[in-house]
């Protein structure tokens, strides 16, 4: 795994602007950073109970990316499996042990977390197949791990 520093979130607003922008198409893109995919995640997990994520999720995410002049296609823009592992991995990660109390806690400590890591889904899946058009646009089961709550894909 690759060492890095995640950029963490200073208030519980930062990351509401986050999600809130997402979900309005109103957040500038160089704002949707690695981390914020992981804020608004899990935001969207804790403060947003009507929002069924793993349905919701993809396609506000490819509205997003067409807002801002992104393309989803083979090989860029939407990435399914991705998308899918990491909100498995902030449920599991949410699941287990003592959470912190506020939402910048919350975000901050799960990107110092594994499952908060860019290189995460590379300790479940080789790159070839987490790379692959397929995965990109299908739901695809880790070839180098277990899927996150030992729940199969």
């Amino acid at each position: 795994m690759t060492d890095y520093a995640p950029r963490l979130f200073s208030d519980d607003a930062a990351i509401r602007r986050i999600g809130e922008g997402l979900l309005a198409r109103s957040l500038p893109r160089e704002d949707w950073t690695h981390e914020a995919h992981l804020a608004a995640c899990l935001w969207l997990i804790t403060e947003l109970s009507d929002f069924a994520i793993e349905v919701e999720l993809p396609g506000t995410i490819r509205r997003y990316n067409e807002s801002v002049g992104g393309v989803n296609d083979d090989t860029q823009g939407y990435h399914e499996t991705l998308t899918q592992l990491y909100i498995a991995g902030v449920r599991d990660w949410l699941c287990g042990g003592t959470i912190p109390a506020t939402l910048v806690e919350r975000v901050n400590a799960l990107l110092g977390s594994p499952a908060g890591r860019r290189d995460w889904p590379l300790t479940l899946y080789s790159h070839e197949r987490l790379f692959s058009v397929d995965a990109r646009r299908n739901l695809v089961t880790p070839d180098l791990g277990e899927w996150p709550g030992g729940n199969r894909v």
